[in-house]
């Protein structure tokens, strides 16, 4: 299978390129499916078709890397809206985006270019979100994520199930995906991750664990990712409505 694609850096480059994966090795457990949930048709395409076609609509992305399951039968049987090519993931979310990043270091990625992450499982992010978030990983030394506010009130909760305290959500946002990062700073921050063994959730969680600030871009409450059954019928609303 392929795997290639056609510390201090400086933020005065002034075209950086972007190098885009797709992390597409989970089997999304939650969502209580015998597939993939990557896999899940909507309005006659899986899930992960619309999501590559939804970053094809940038301008800044032109090609991209899937990261699959080394026992992934299906990937390789879709029509995709970019050129595609493939690797390896791992057991966890952040060895399948350090396999996807050590493939595009192979395919002669440059400390300086920008590697953007998406989950396979995101497909209603808008093209002008996704040039937002990439225009600012340009400005910023480290990178940029998409999210979004807290609107709900928070409660902390025991575990017996009563709730002990609300939480002050002023300052408090949603991650989102696509998230955008300086190349070898991420390579470097998921190689400390492996070396201090720790759990994260996205990788904009490694740059915090080491100190390193990321800017944050307002998106919208459309960039949904199917985790639970009942948001396939709002995703298949959403992208029927486009």
């Amino acid at each position: 299978m392929t795997q290639t694609i056609s510390d201090s850096v400086s933020i005065d480059s002034t075209s950086p390129r972007v190098f885009s994966l797709i992390v597409a090795a989970g089997k999304g457990s939650r969502f209580g499916s015998d597939i993939p949930k990557q896999y899940t048709a909507v309005n006659g395409k899986t899930i992960l078709q619309q999501s590559v076609a939804a970053l094809a609509a940038s301008s800044y992305i032109k090609q991209l890397l899937l990261v699959i399951a080394k026992d992934d039968k299906v990937a390789n049987s879709l029509d995709f809206s970019l050129p595609v090519t493939f690797t390896y993931g791992g057991d966890e979310r952040w060895q399948s985006v350090q396999a996807g990043v050590e493939a595009v270091f192979a395919a002669g990625a440059k400390d300086e270019d920008l590697i953007l992450i998406h989950d396979a499982a995101r497909p209603c992010v808008l093209a002008q979100h996704i040039d937002l978030v990439i225009q600012a990983a340009m400005q910023h030394p480290y990178g940029a994520i998409l999210g979004v506010p807290v609107a709900d009130t928070l409660k902390q909760v025991s575990v017996e199930g009563d709730i002990q305290a609300t939480i002050d959500r002023s300052s408090l946002w949603q991650a989102q995906t696509p998230q955008v990062f300086r190349a070898a700073k991420l390579r470097q921050v998921l190689r400390y991750v492996a070396d201090e063994g720790l759990m994260i959730t996205d990788e904009a969680s490694a740059f915090e664990a080491m100190g390193h600030s990321i800017k944050i871009v307002p998106c919208n409450n459309q960039n949904l990712k199917l985790t639970y059954a009942e948001d396939l019928t709002l995703i298949e609303s959403i992208l029927g409505s486009r």
